[in-house]
């Protein structure tokens, strides 16, 4: 798995969604991904734990994780 390194589209602090995190091509504008994952793979990931937990969930469709926690796991993976 390949991680790109857009840390500039990732928020100094707060949360995220999901679409932020594995992108979005139909956004307008377009969302890159910082992790180029599906998001099956994605959640098949958290399931694992290899990818971090979600934080809070906002709604029934709104799930958000920790900044802090996307920048460890970039981290992580570009050692």
């Amino acid at each position: 798995m390949g991680i790109i390194t857009h840390k500039y589209s990732l928020p100094e602090t707060g949360f995220v969604r999901l679409s932020n995190i594995i992108g979005d091509p139909k956004a307008d504008p377009p969302i890159p991904p910082i992790i180029p994952v599906s998001k099956s793979t994605w959640w098949a990931g958290v399931k694992s734990g290899r990818y971090p937990k979600p934080a809070k969930k906002l709604g029934p469709r709104i799930t958000v994780w920790k900044v802090s926690d996307i920048r460890a796991l970039i981290d992580e993976q570009s050692v």
